[in-house]
């Protein structure tokens, strides 16, 4: 009990004597002494690298999961120790609205066979998006997180122990600094006329006295210098091992932006596969125009159209004489019948409409093949 307390006062004097010291400093009244230029700009390259890497971590958090509810609820399983529970995305609770929708409103309707291939679509543009989330988080995430939990946690507790063996080095420094102004005080020659024999044996003793205490200022001073030292040392290591966090977090990011476009390359993929698979469902606006045509030819009997959909035979259309234009495909397109033309990305083919044909299509040639072509995966040149 009684070595505590004697810790416990020793602490609580060294703790004064370094805050009383820091506000000399502070107020101009005290000398400091000052690391070398390049120990100073290792430790704001260090405080440079804190900060931004800090802020590309909080960031990168809010890109994979805008939720903030999420994020706490994942922090804290994690500071318990716990795996979080498997989250679904919201493209995956979209996808599943869209399926359960197309159940009540019949999967064999125009719009409910949509909503199903839209649904699984998104189904799979939120699988993709949490591969994409769990790779980001184990290549990317982790490492940032690492540095800042554990290699500035370091780096932090390394420099302010350096500040207080700072402090204790300056203090020894005044502390010298005034015990040899009190030896020279001391160490002055009394006037023997008007200074007593006996004042003079006890300025002598003075004098021994504040020489002694000058070597014991020495001493502390050469301890506290060779601690500072040292921890200056370490502590110039531990920063220029910044270098090394950066080609690390370099590494991390490649493989970041590699996922990242793994990922894109996926959703372009599937929304590709869903633009072909939509081309080949039935369209109910062509089911409506047609039929909008049909009772406007029943009705009016001069007015008559020379091809109906129904019975439309490409090989028999004929381009027109005016009214054909240049189209550049879009995207990849297989044809579902005989009726339709297939189509490759980039290439070019001459296009026109005939009377009485829906206007999602249009007519395709290409050499000596005909037959219809989606108008949405065109690009109408002049």
């Amino acid at each position: 009990m009684d070595f505590n307390v004697k810790k416990l006062a020793s602490g609580a004097g060294l703790f004064f004597t370094r805050a009383v010291q820091f506000t000399e400093e502070k107020l101009g009244q005290a000398e400091k002494t000052e690391l070398d230029a390049h120990h100073e700009n290792l430790m704001m390259r260090a405080d440079c690298t804190k900060n931004w890497t800090e802020k590309i971590y909080r960031q990168t958090e809010v890109l994979l999961q805008p939720n903030p509810s999420a994020r706490i609820e994942e922090f804290l399983y994690e500071k318990l120790d716990r795996k979080a529970p498997s989250r679904i995305t919201n493209a995956e609770l979209l996808g599943q609205y869209m399926q359960d929708a197309a159940k009540e409103f019949g999967p064999g309707t125009p719009y409910g066979g949509t909503l199903i291939q839209v649904g699984e679509c998104e189904r799979r543009l939120g699988a993709a998006e949490r591969e994409f989330i769990q790779m980001s988080a184990i290549s990317f995430l982790n490492p940032l997180r690492n540095f800042l939990e554990g290699d500035w946690r370091t780096i932090t507790k390394e420099r302010r122990l350096l500040e207080n063996l700072r402090l204790d080095l300056d203090v020894c420094k005044t502390r010298l600094k005034k015990a040899k102004v009190a030896e020279a005080k001391a160490a002055m020659a009394p006037d023997f006329q008007e200074t007593r024999p006996r004042n003079y044996v006890l300025s002598a003793s003075a004098s021994a006295l504040w020489s002694e205490e000058v070597e014991k200022a020495e001493h502390v001073l050469r301890v506290a210098q060779i601690e500072f030292d040292r921890q200056a040392e370490v502590t110039r290591l531990l920063l220029e091992g910044i270098s090394s966090t950066h080609v690390n977090h370099l590494r991390c990011l490649h493989e970041f932006v590699e996922a990242q476009a793994a990922y894109y390359k996926q959703c372009h993929f599937h929304m590709q596969e869903l633009q072909k698979e939509l081309g080949r469902l039935p369209n109910a606006f062509a089911l409506n125009s047609t039929h909008s045509m049909t009772t406007a030819g029943s009705a009016s009997e001069d007015i008559s159209s020379p091809v109906d959909t129904d019975t439309l035979k490409i090989e028999e259309v004929q381009a027109p004489a005016t009214g054909t234009r240049k189209a550049k495909v879009l995207y990849d397109y297989d044809a579902a019948d005989s009726s339709e033309l297939s189509l490759l990305a980039d290439e070019l083919i001459t296009v026109y409409t005939v009377p009485g044909m829906d206007s999602d299509w249009l007519v395709g040639e290409r050499g000596n093949q005909k037959g219809k072509v989606p108008v949405t995966y065109l690009e109408l040149l002049s």
